[in-house]
């Protein structure tokens, strides 16, 4: 099985968990493997976990044909969108099982090229966590002849959650990583930027996630919406909202203190996963229990129902200050007329002036709410209408599919 010019470029994705299912990457490669499901110039071959956090589970797909099952019976290989989908099992190992799971998928991925004769493949890493390992590996690569691109992510070492160890580890897991790449492709001008400066990279290139404008499929009347919003003890275009993981970076304090400090007759609708230790420093610092606009109201899979959720959002709060394109900021451009972003340049370099900014200052933000709330509906609209258009123009997954397309079949 060759794969010259004329015939099929072999690439393989390491470091989605799993494919459709809640997170950036795992919406990026369903849709990247979609745009491109009667390409017949490339072929796809995805990693996913067999078992523990976000594992693949493949009854959520339609569409798949099993063709491979663990000795123990379940499902070890499936064929999805004509992509190659492979599950590794993880041992339970803790933090730690996200490398252990890269460097395995890895692993696996060389030694099919080499059963399967696939020649010049193209190993695309998701994210710097395996440089303890990354120098063994392309030499691997090189001898089969292959190529290894990376997708660094975001600054993953400035997170709050990682202690001082873990963070130097990931400095320097990036580091290793980015200088051992044929290509850098960042999903940011600004994370390209920085790459260029901090490590001069010759070879980089940006392409952006992708996202849509398309509407829900539920309309304003819908059972399910309905049954949600008297659920949590909202009403529709009378809520602010923020979709997002819990962590430190995303900046749920300053959200939270500021909408308290406003004057907003309306409430604040807080879509995360919990974490209870987050959530008690919260409250002890800022006592958010006592404001009944303040709503913790879970986290929600179904896709169609999200999506009725922003579109139904009077507004929506965007606190990222780490990373780069944010999958939740586009889709919040995509559907929710009016957007309230941290001032920073990842947000900034997205939104452009379909967006309202506010900083982390004091009184910032609740200054912002409350003009936000005096907006009429005309105005809003016009920001809607400009959110869309930054969609379209610059983020549609076509658009992506098509970057892709020239970065993996054609340079």
């Amino acid at each position: 099985m060759t794969n010259s010019k004329t015939e099929i470029q072999h690439v393989f994705i390491i470091g989605s968990k799993s494919i459709g299912q809640y997170g950036g990457y795992e919406t990026f490669v369903d849709r990247l493997i979609g745009e491109h499901e009667n390409n017949e110039s490339i072929k796809y071959h995805i990693a996913c976990k067999a078992n523990g956090d976000g594992y693949m589970d493949e009854s959520k797909l339609n569409g798949i044909t099993v063709t491979k099952n663990f000795p123990d019976g379940s499902v070890s290989e499936f064929t999805y969108k004509n992509a190659h989908i492979f599950k590794i099992k993880c041992p339970k190992i803790g933090p730690a099982v996200a490398i252990y799971y890269d460097r395995a998928a890895l692993k696996y991925s060389i030694e099919y090229c080499k059963s399967n004769g696939i020649e010049n493949p193209i190993f695309y890493v998701l994210t710097c966590r395996i440089g303890l390992f990354i120098a063994g590996l392309v030499k691997k690569i090189k001898k089969i002849g292959g190529k290894y691109y990376l997708n660094p992510d975001g600054h993953e070492w400035k997170r709050a959650k990682w202690s001082g160890p873990v963070r130097r580890y990931w400095k320097w897991s990036e580091k290793k990583m980015v200088g051992l790449a044929d290509l850098v492709i960042c999903d940011s001008i600004n994370i390209e930027k920085y790459i260029k400066e901090q490590y001069g990279h010759p070879n980089t290139t940006f392409i952006a996630y992708g996202a849509d404008i398309e509407k829900s499929s539920m309309s304003d009347d819908d059972p399910v919406f309905k049954s949600w919003l008297e659920e949590k003890g909202l009403r529709s275009n009378d809520y602010y909202l923020v979709v997002g993981r819990f962590v430190p970076e995303n900046n749920y304090e300053t959200m939270i203190r500021e909408f308290m400090n406003s004057n907003s007759k309306k409430d604040f609708a807080i879509i995360t996963n919990m974490n209870d230790k987050l959530k008690a420093y919260l409250e002890s610092t800022l006592h958010f229990s006592s404001d009944p606009r303040i709503k913790f109201v879970g986290t929600v899979y179904n896709k169609d129902l999200l999506k009725k959720i922003r579109e139904n959002a009077y507004g929506y709060f965007h606190g990222h200050e780490v990373g780069g394109t944010n999958p939740s900021l586009l889709e919040a451009l995509g559907s929710t007329e009016l957007n309230l972003l941290l001032d920073v340049g990842f947000n900034r370099e997205v939104g452009e002036d379909a967006a309202l900014y506010w900083t982390k200052e004091e009184g910032s933000l609740s200054k912002l709410i409350d003009e936000a709330d005096l907006l009429d509906y005309e105005t809003r609209s016009v920001y809607g209408k400009k959110a869309k258009e930054r969609i379209m123009n610059a983020y549609s997954w076509k658009f992506i599919g098509d970057e892709y397309k020239r970065v993996l079949i054609e340079s």
